[in-house]
Formats: C-alpha cells, structure tokens, sequence
C-alpha cells in the first residue's frame, strides 16, 4: 500500500515512506564507505523515533530475559544507526531498551549509537507479537525479488520458496531439504527487480524462523523480541555486503599458508602415515600445503593430549612437516573428558568453567571420550582458561587449530544437542547468565574467538587459523569454516557451489565443501570433478570418514590423479590473484568468490545460475553432471566481453575460465606449496581488454603472514592496459604501501578470443609495448586456438565413467536418485539398494521429512521381524516407471530379491487424483517356492520401518486415536513404545511438529496392519507398521498399502 498520513497499518506488509511509490524505488542515499573499524563510530545523539507505532501503543512493558509484551501488531518503530543507508527496527521503545547486546556486530555499540542524518528508511517492516513474546517480521518487497544469503543453506542458490531454522545442528549427511545446519546466519540479501539490493538482518541469538516461501516477503519468527537491522537499498548487493562488513566485522587475513590446498582424513592414524600421504604428495607433483589430524591423535580423545603409541612426538613429526612445506593442522572438540586426574579436567573444575544443569551441577553429555563436560564459552573467564590451554598446545608445533562438534554435539539424546534449560553465566556485555536456547547458536563462534585468541596469545608474530564446524553471522572474524559432513554424491558436488556462495553472501568468505564427499565412497570421475571445482573455492580441502576408502588424489587412478594435479596447479597459478581477493575482502567485505549475477545485478536470468561463479573478474564455469563436462555444457555468461583462457590445462573434467573485458588478472608460477614461491618469481599478467580497450587490475603482496601489513609494510599494485593506434601500453598506474618493487619478468598476455592470445615479456615497474595483431589476423588466430583447444580435448583421455568406486563399502552414493515429482511432493527414491525412499520432500510447506543416507534409515522395509532382515539393502528392479505427463499418475514399482522364492514388491505413487498425498503399496509376494514346502513360505513379516527426521524435537510429538477410542499423545521422552490389539491406531496416526504447525499423517489399513512401533531416536523417530506373521504363498501374498499427506495444525 501507499504511505499515506492517516497511519493506517496492515501488520503483515510493508510500509513505504513517503517519496517512495510502493514498487517505485528512488533511492537518494549516498553511501559513504568507511575503514573497516569505522573512525571511532558515529556521534551520539538521543534516539529519534521516526514513523512506526505510535508511542501510546509502543509503551509496552518489558519482561524478565527480554520477553516483550508488546502490542499485538503494527509498524517498527526506527532509528538511524551505524552509517547512512542503515536503520535499526524494534516492536516498540520498550522491545528497543530490552533487547540483549548484539553478539553479531564486531563492536554491539554500535547498533545502540543513533547516528545523525537526513535519510530515512525505503522500506519498514511490520511485526507481529504474541503475549508470550514471541516475534514475527515481515517484509514485503516489489514483485521480481531475489533472495539469497540465510548462511550455511542447503538447496538452491535463490531462496524464494524456501524455510531456514537458525539452529546450530550437528546434520551429518544432509539433504537439499534439511532446514537447520551447522551455523545460524538470521540474514537475508534481498536483490531487487532493478538490480539495487537490500540486506535484512533479525539480530537475535535464539532460533529464527528464515520463511521466503511466499514471492517477495521476508518473514523471521523467535521466541523473544529483536531488533532489525536493514542495510540499504544501495546500488548494488556488492556495496549491502561492504555495508553488512561495517556491522558484522571483515574475515582476518587468512595466512597465505592456508589458501593452498588441505589434505585431511578420519584419520590420518599415525605420524608415519602422515608423512607418508605429504611425501606422496611432493613425489607425484601434486600441490599442498596442509595435512590434518583428526579426532584419533588424542589419547582416548582426551584433547590437548597425545596418543603416545601412533603420536609419540608430534614436534618431531611437525618439524619434519616443515621441512618439505606443510603444515598441520589439529582437531579440539568441546567435549572434555569427565575424568579425574586428567589435567584439562581438573583446571577446569577448579576454574569452575563448565556449562551447568538447571540444579547448579555440571552438565554431563556423552561425546566421543564418553561422559563430558563442556566449557562455558559466554564467560571471559572461561574463554581465558581455554585460551591458556590452546597457547601451550601450539608450542607442539600446531599450525591452526580445527574446531569440531561444537554445535554443541551431544550423543544419545533426541535433540543432539544439551537441554535448553542448562544455564549459561555469560558476561553481562554478551547477555548475562541465560539459558542454553539464548546462546546455543553462537557457543561454536565463542569457542573459535577463544581458540583464535589462544593462538594470537602463542604466537602474535603469526595469523592464527582456526576451522570451526558450528558458527553465527559474524564467525568471519574468528575463523574459517566447511559445509559440514556433506555426501559422496552428484547432488551433494551440485550443492556444495551454491553453499559456498551463499555462506560468502552471510559475510563468511573462507569456506569450501569437504572435496570428493566425507560419507561413502567417491568415484573417480565425481572425485576428479569435484577437484576441478573445489580446486577454486576460497578454502579448499579434501577430507572423508573412517570406513571409506583412500580419498588423496592418486587414489582413483591415472586419470583422476592427472586431472587433481591440473585442477591444484590452475589454483596454485592464481594464488596471487586469490590472496589479493581475500584482502580486498578482509577490507571491504565483498566475498571473494561471488555469484554471477554480481556481475550484472540487473539480469534477472543470471540469479539462479548455481555452476558458475566469479572470483573477482574471473568466471568459473563448472559441471555437475556425471556425462557433461563443462565444455559442453550451455553457460550463461554476463553482457559484455567474456574471454575464454587456460593455462594449456583444458581437460574436460575441467571448469572453463573466462576473464572478463576489462580486467588484468596476475597470476604466478605452478608451485608445489607456498613457501616455495618467492617475490623475485616471474609475474604474469592476462589481459582482457574492454570495448574501448583498457583493462585494469591490482595485485596485493606481503609476507603472507604477521600483521606487518596493517603498518604499511605490503606492496598494492594497480596495472593497467590501453590501446592506442594498434599498440596496447602496458604499465603501473599507482602503488600504495612501504614495500619496494621486487626486481622480477613480468610476462603479458592479451587474450584476443577463443583462448587465443598474443604475449611479450618485460620487467616490473617498466612500460611494456604489444602491437595487436590486425582484424584478419585475430581472425586467423583465434580460429585456429579454437580447432587446436577442440583437438586437445577430444585427445585426452577423461576419467572413466565407472559406476561403481573402488571397494564395496558407499558404492551406491555414486549413482543418481530416481526422482518422483508431482504436486505436494518431490520423492527421491534409490532401487539399486533396497528400493528405500531417502529424501520426501513436501513442496508447499518447504519441509522434508526423511531421515537417511543413502544406504541406510529413510523408508526401507524389512521381510521379517528383525531389524534390518531381508529387504533392505538388496538391489530392487524397476518394473513400471509411469510419469504424470504420461497422462498416468507419477509412480515407480520395483521388486527385490528376497530369497527363498521371495520377492519383495514395492509401488510408490504420487496419487493422480490427490497429488497431495504419497501412497505406498508393498507386498511379499511368493515366485518359485518348492513344491517340498506344500508351496508355503517361510515365515515371514512385512515391517515398514520409515525414519523421520525432527526439526524440533522438544516441540514434537506422535498423536493418534486407538481404535479403543481413546487418545494418545507420545513425547521423544517416551522411548519406544509398541501398540496392539485395541491399543493401535484406528487407521490413522501422525508426526506433529508443533512449532511449524505441521504433521505427517500416515494412515492404513488396520487388517492389514498387527502391530505399530514407535521409537524415538537422536533427532529421529521410526513409526512402524507391521503385518502378522506367517508364511505366503502364491495364492496368500502379504500386504501393507499406507498413505502420508500434510496437514496444518494449530
């Protein structure tokens, strides 16, 4: 609607002010740009309460922990905040005074400071609250808004249609469809129809409902009132990230160490082995600069310890590292060890820094040394102690530091996590003592500022570099991090792009995906593949689980490892151009790898490209499809010129490059690791010129570590490149910083098109003069470079298509899903191993209901009563495969080989005449049972054995009428339980998640159906159906035919 002066509200949409037209952006903003740090912050005045509810309305009181009983809806009251272009929202003045400190902002008084100015607000949000405090905000934005950012996401790059939790979750083996990972980024970037951006941030610790399934609104819902922070609309999403960089803080300069590639496992298990994988690396040529120690370093996983047996002198074997140019990096959990005389323990206690129980007692979880405890990260005190401990443990030669499971993990219990209402004695400038749920999302941001601070305290000559698994928006500060325990599948080499690129658009630049998958086993090809794009990422490592096979680069054969040492050389090559992206990043928090659509934010058709993205000028083309390689894919490219070049490595396992017209890109020598490259290297320089034939890039050079660089001790090159009556110019066009030029060749090349190019040699510093080739010959030329590129690749040999990996173990993560896609429902269904459903994702509500990994848990049946007996892992045949634009309802049935003249038939639909429910139909139908047996079976049971995941297992429940007529309504806390006779469910029982409002009713038939099982899991529940128990035959198959739909529930 149109701002008009009568005030009139809507609480669900937005206001516009007035000079601003409803879908009519005018923006006036300038937008001024600061040093990261700002100049001491912006001039103190008193709050200015502009627009919003009326002061009447907003005088609501405030409650214990920030709780706000506010009014019931209206308009944010705003206020003008860090710089111009950026406005704080609160319900009322009250929610305003109650609201905790920020634990986003690198420096919170900054959200508090008002600032002066003239602007005010395009866009203000509506809020919705309830009595008990809970807060809803909405935000309507002209149609044709695009979404991104909400962190660490799994899914598509655009957002539109889907639903986040911010709610730190140890979510091994996720899906495209599960909603709370390991990091919580309560953010959206909102791209508007005409290419301007908007940056929407609910600063709140608590879990946050991220909601963007309905075209253009922003929606964020938690338990407790907070404030809003809306930066922009500026220009560009490039100038919301710089703004958002203002707030949250800019990552620490990574040391140029850690920008090479990182070799890690669960686990290297001795430090002959470790050297042993590094040596194998220098021999065979392949670039890295890192190994890691996983979890089974530890004596008994005790951390700050040593196994005395595989690990007897780890300074030895760092020192040995060292001497052939690789670091080691090594793994702290949070979990200690509840042990007495076990030294980290006992400081602890006398410390008194463990997480308590609501009684006052120290927590007590089971992790991996067993029963733990767990330090209190809120507390300086606490942080203090555990960074004492981190500065001694790094005198054993520890290079960085990686933190894991600390979401916090917590075996053994429903929600994975500790219970909400342990009590957290936090520092009254981060919120005081609060309940877990009030600090649960940032304990892994506190653990990494801890390790981080324990680290600078060891060693302040050095960067310290920390990994940590679990994070909040502003985690950049601290450390790097990785996209968890992702699979070794296709879907999952798709997803990993789009997640890299969205944790860049939540203010993280430094992440990458565990390269070649962490669970299950890769194939040389999706391996291969996988390097060639992670090869590229800003953090880029390749890592995997205990039980799979060798996952280094020469483990997949001669192909595989040709195209690892081509894909790690190109990145090796542009490490220059890579270290001088991190630092523009590091001050101006622009990310360094970005998606395409940054580079012309006006063309809608660029949004939702996810195998392509940019590393500054530089666009990185990829394929994840297993029978295309990235050469003969179709890649959107931006308007203007866009010029094909490699490094004489096109291979077609391969990403293609392309620089943009305009830009200069340096790059260096193929190195083997960092140390190796010094500054008298020989310089190169691709050169792409503009239509009006001018380039211009800037190179970024320091000792690659240390903070000497923040007094000026660094060297900041601008090239440039013109064209003037045929002869491109090549030269400086200014430098900053105290450093003097080294003396080094610079070698130029002008790429021309069609990966050719003309070249020519000269020294730093100095004029450099190329005569371009005239019309006809560029012609010739780029002709020519295009048939001998063709002929190269058809010559070389790929990496072979082979199914299967090497080994038995995770073979089946390497094959494509079979998809089921009609109405309500997107199914994602595996014959090959038990025929089993492992993903059910319901398309309105965004949700997805499965919990699996491929070979195993999701829907699978068994043949008998045991756990896991015949039916769940044998290959299954397809034997009709219908399609809904077939005109017949979108369905798959299959059968497996059960043994004993038994097959096992399964026939999933997505009903034709309801497409929003599921339907299954199974039987164990009798073959070729012998004559001997009277043509009777064994004994057997059909047990449906589906395992749901729980979004929110305190708020969960299963709820059903028996057919006793009674109702029954069971918690996680109930364990399993099985119902018989009159006790099961009278056709119908259902999952409820009461926090999202939804359940998953399952209903059946009862005759068919003898028995029902509940168990409750780790964040997992089964519900079971079982049949009666005898044999079949072919006259008296066995049958269970059920449904699922989802319904909203109060």
């Amino acid at each position: 609607m149109l701002a008009t002066p009568t005030h009139t509200r809507s609480p669900a949409s937005l206001r516009l002010v007035p000079h601003y037209p409803r879908f009519r952006f005018r923006f006036r903003f300038r937008h001024p740009r600061e040093p990261r740090g700002g100049s001491g912050g912006p001039r103190r005045s008193p709050f200015r309460c502009c627009g919003g509810t009326p002061p009447a309305a907003a005088a609501a009181g405030a409650a214990e922990g920030g709780r706000m009983a506010v009014a019931a809806a209206g308009e944010m009251v705003w206020a003008r905040v860090l710089e111009e272009g950026v406005f704080r929202f609160d319900a009322s003045e009250a929610a305003r005074a109650a609201a905790g400190p920020s634990l986003s902002f690198a420096d919170p008084r900054r959200r508090e400071a008002p600032r002066e100015g003239a602007d005010a607000p395009a866009v203000v949000p509506a809020f919705e609250a309830a009595p008990g405090g809970s807060q809803r905000v909405v935000l309507k934005l002209p149609s044709g808004t695009s979404f991104y950012g909400t962190g660490e996401a799994s899914g598509p790059l655009e957002r539109t249609g889907k639903r986040v939790f911010t709610w730190n979750t140890d979510a091994w083996g996720f899906g495209p469809g599960t909603t709370s990972l390991y990091q919580s980024h309560p953010w959206v970037l909102a791209v508007l129809p005409d290419g301007k951006a908007l940056g929407v941030l609910a600063d709140t610790t608590r879990r946050c409902e991220i909601d963007l399934r309905q075209e253009s609104t922003i929606k964020f819902s938690a338990s407790s009132a907070y404030p809003v922070i809306t930066f922009g609309p500026f220009n560009s999403p490039a100038d919301v990230m710089t703004s958002l960089s203002h707030a949250i803080g800019t990552v620490s300069m990574p040391p140029k160490w850690s920008l090479g590639y990182h070799q890690c496992r669960w686990s290297y298990d001795s430090s002959e082995k470790v050297l042993k994988v590094v040596r194998t690396f220098r021999e065979k040529g392949i670039p890295c600069d890192v190994v890691w120690m996983d979890i089974d370093y530890m004596d008994g996983f005790r951390c700050f310890t040593f196994d005395g047996n595989r690990f007897p002198d780890p300074k030895s074997m760092v020192d040995n590292l060292h001497s052939i140019g690789c670091k080691a990096i090594w793994m702290l959990d949070p979990g200690i060890k509840k042990e007495e005389g076990y030294f980290v323990y006992d400081s602890g206690s006398t410390n008194d820094v463990w997480i308590q129980k609501a009684d006052g007692s120290p927590f007590v979880g089971e992790v991996w040394p067993g029963d733990c405890v767990f330090p209190d990260y809120t507390s300086e005190q606490t942080r203090a102690w555990w960074a004492s401990l981190v500065k001694d443990f790094i005198s054993n030669g520890v290079d960085g530091i990686w933190n894991d499971m600390n979401e916090p993990a917590v075996f053994k219990t429903t929600t994975k996590t500790m219970p909400e209402n342990n009590i957290h004695r936090g520092d009254a400038d981060i919120g005081g003592v609060q309940n877990h749920s009030y600090y649960h999302n940032v304990y892994g941001m506190l653990m990494a500022r801890s390790t981080y601070e324990g680290m600078a305290m060891g060693n302040a000559a050095k960067r310290p570099f920390v990994l940590t698994r679990a994070g909040f928006i502003g985690s950049q500060r601290y450390a790097a991090t990785w996209t968890g325990d992702n699979l070794s599948n296709w879907e999952h080499l798709h997803m990993s792009l789009p997640m890299v690129l969205q944790l860049g658009l939540s203010g993280q630049p430094l992440s990458g995906p565990d390269i070649g998958g962490f669970a299950g086993n890769a194939t040389p090809k999706l391996f291969g593949r996988w390097m060639g794009v992670g090869a590229l990422f800003p953090f880029s490592r390749g890592h995997t689980e205990t039980g799979s096979v060798d996952h280094e680069p020469w483990s997949f054969g001669e192909e595989c490892e040709e195209v690892c040492r081509l894909a790690l050389l190109r990145r090796y090559r542009l490490l220059p151009h890579i270290y001088t992206l991190f630092y523009r990043s590091h001050t101006t928090g622009i990310p360094v790898a970005t998606p395409v659509f940054f580079a012309d934010p006006q063309d809608p058709e660029l949004r939702k490209v996810e195998t392509s993205f940019l590393l500054g000028p530089l666009l990185v083309c990829a394929s994840t499809l297993p029978n295309k390689g990235a050469h003969e894919c179709a890649h959107k490219l931006p308007k203007g010129i866009w010029l094909p070049f490699d490094f004489a490595d096109s291979h077609p396992d391969l990403p293609v490059l392309y620089l943009r017209g305009g830009a200069i890109l340096p790059v260096g020598l193929p190195i083997r690791h960092v140390g190796e490259a010094s500054l008298e290297d020989d310089l190169s320089l691709i050169i792409a010129l503009d239509g009006n034939g001018k380039a211009e890039g800037v190179l970024f050079e320091d000792a690659g570590d240390g903070y000497a660089f923040t007094q000026g001790d660094y060297l900041l090159t601008y090239y440039g490149a013109e064209l003037h009556s045929s002869v491109v110019t090549v030269k400086v066009l200014k430098s900053e910083g105290s450093w003097k030029r080294p003396k080094r060749n610079l070698k130029i090349n002008i790429l021309l098109g069609g990966g050719a190019m003309i070249s020519a040699d000269g020294v730093d510093g100095e004029e450099i003069h190329l005569t371009m080739p005239s019309e006809s010959q560029v012609s010739s030329l780029v002709a020519t470079s295009e048939l001998e590129h063709k002929k190269r690749l058809e010559m070389i040999q790929p990496i072979p298509d082979i199914d299967e990996p090497s080994g038995q173990e995770g073979a089946e993560l390497s094959k494509i899903p079979v998809d089921l896609k009609n109405g309500d429902w997107l199914l994602k269904i595996v014959p090959w191993i038990g025929g089993r459903i492992i993903s059910m994702t319901h398309l309105p509500s965004d949700s997805q209901w499965l919990h699996s990994r491929i070979e195993i848990n999701g829907y699978e049946e068994y043949s008998g009563t045991e756990y896991r007996s015949a039916g769940c892992t044998e290959e299954y045949k397809v034997i009709r495969r219908y399609l809904e634009q077939s005109g017949e309802e979108e369905s798959i049935c299959m059968e497996g080989d059960i043994g004993g003249g038994l097959v096992l038939q399964r026939q999933i639909s997505i009903l034709k005449d309801n497409p929003k429910i599921v339907q299954i139909d199974s039987s164990i139908q009798a073959r070729s049972v012998g004559a001997g047996s009277g043509g009777f079976s064994r004994l057997v049971c059909l047990r449906v054995h589906p395992t749901f995941t729980l979004l929110h297992p305190t708020e969960v429940v299963v709820a059903f009428t028996a057919i006793n007529g009674s109702k029954q309504e069971f918690s996680p806390e109930s364990g399993e339980i099985t119902f018989e006779g009159d006790l099961r469910p009278n056709g119908e029982w259902m999952l409820v998640d009461k926090c999202v409002g939804l359940s998953l009713v399952n209903r059946f038939d009862p005759s068919e159906v003898s028995k029902c099982l509940v168990h409750w899991g780790t964040g997992d529940v089964n519900m079971e159906l079982w049949s009666e128990e005898r044999p079949v035959s072919k006259d008296t198959p066995m049958r269970i035919c059920h449904q699922y739909e989802v319904r909203h529930t109060n």
